[in-house]
């Protein structure tokens, strides 16, 4: 296929496709499936090698946020039955942290529900990330807060933070359908913030919501104009007790047909297959790991993930290895372009879920709207809504159970 290998030579020199190639990704046919995902597999391990990152979340203060974000369980007004709890102290998050760093995560994401953080927040959050990098030898943490005042990212990088994590979520356009509480503006500037205070920037998307081929590409291009090192690609997971509650428009093919695109236009940043993979790509994840190198292991905010077991059986059984503290994540001409453990380069792309480090439990992108022409539903294909696969989280940070990690 022409396109394909079109791609793949501009991926390969770090090259961006032109828009209507872009949108060619997300149209190919379930016939071109695997060829689609072996292109872009070429173009993942020219930069990541078969190397997989884990990363893993603590949810420092779960629920009670003030803000509207129609996809998300913390929100206003959400009804989600949630753990809701107020800060972990220093200490709790430390052992939070432990489960996941035993699993083989190499990134810890410390994240809080709310529009953005005091001060005083900061200095809390500040004391978290030395007790965390104290006790655990070449760990990286990564902040997701909300949204940033000046100085606060500086005071992060100080305390030893590396990076931090504000989604786009969706394309500038349609943002006013999914919050109304905050700007598609002000998670811009919060991602400038992090970049000109030295982190390593963290900015995604979600998909799932019904949402136009054009939206998706819309906002990947404009991750690529920010350049952040790593890009959370979160799937909706439709949870009870929001707006977005009964929307279910993922199929497997689709997720991976995103994947891919994301892996064409930035192809040289880390991109992590974050909430929702195991509740719409199912048993297609494996096929996933050929586009994205980094996924979470275990649990998200308020859902349950994969047993961080089987997360590990799936690397190994697909080929590919967990990636190392002694490692480093980007392509050596991003690290050099850069500082920390981020850096960034000529090309690039780039969480907050009310708080989320590219882990949302709910990702939506079009507030309530029905489900544009050119999206995939999933009844198109005669598949039911896996609804069995959601799961509220009842165990890890907040409470007396084991994590599943």
């Amino acid at each position: 296929m022409d396109l394909l290998n079109t791609l793949v030579d501009k991926g390969l020199r770090r090259e961006l496709p032109t828009r209507e190639e872009a949108l060619a990704v997300l149209a190919t046919s379930d016939d071109d499936l695997l060829d689609v995902v072996a292109a872009a597999g070429k173009v993942r391990r020219q930069w990541f090698g078969r190397r997989v990152k884990l990363n893993y979340l603590v949810n420092l203060k779960s629920g009670l946020c003030p803000e509207d974000c129609s996809y998300c369980s913390q929100r206003l007004g959400s009804t989600a039955g949630i753990l809701k709890y107020t800060w972990l102290k220093p200490d709790e998050a430390s052992q939070a942290a432990a489960a996941g760093l035993a699993g083989g995560a190499k990134r810890v994401c410390l994240v809080a529900s709310g529009r953005g953080p005091t001060d005083r927040d900061v200095d809390r959050v500040s004391e978290t990330i030395r007790t965390i990098k104290d006790q655990n030898e070449g760990v990286e943490v990564c902040a997701c807060l909300g949204l940033l005042s000046d100085g606060q990212a500086e005071r992060l990088r100080e305390a030893g933070a590396d990076a931090y994590n504000h989604n786009l979520n969706t394309s500038e356009s349609t943002y006013g359908d999914i919050t109304t509480t905050h700007t598609y503006a002000d998670r811009v500037d919060t991602v400038t913030k992090a970049h000109a205070a030295g982190l390593s920037a963290c900015s995604g998307l979600i998909a799932g919501m019904g949402e136009s081929d054009e939206d998706l590409v819309d906002v990947v291009y404009s991750l690529r104009e920010l350049d952040p090192d790593s890009v959370p690609v979160n799937f909706l997971i439709p949870v009870e007790g929001t707006p977005l509650a009964k929307e279910w428009n993922l199929t497997p093919q689709r997720c991976l047909r995103i994947l891919a695109m994301v892996r064409f236009v930035c192809p040289d940043v880390e991109v992590r297959i974050a909430g929702g993979r195991e509740v719409h790509l199912r048993t297609m994840q494996p096929l996933a790991l050929n586009l994205a190198n980094s996924i979470f292991l275990g649990d998200y905010l308020t859902t349950e993930g994969q047993a961080g077991k089987a997360d590990l059986e799936m690397i190994a059984d697909a080929g590919f290895e967990v990636e190392g503290t002694d490692q480093v994540t980007l392509p050596e001409h991003r690290v050099d372009a850069g500082a920390g453990c981020g850096s960034h380069g000529s090309a690039g792309c780039g969480s907050h879920e009310g708080a989320g480090c590219g882990s949302h439990e709910g990702g939506g992108v079009c507030g309530t709207a029905a489900p544009a022409a050119s999206a995939v539903p999933a009844t198109a294909v005669n598949e039911q809504p896996r609804t069995d696969l959601v799961a509220v989280r009842r165990r890890g940070a907040g409470t007396d159970l084991a994590p599943n990690a």
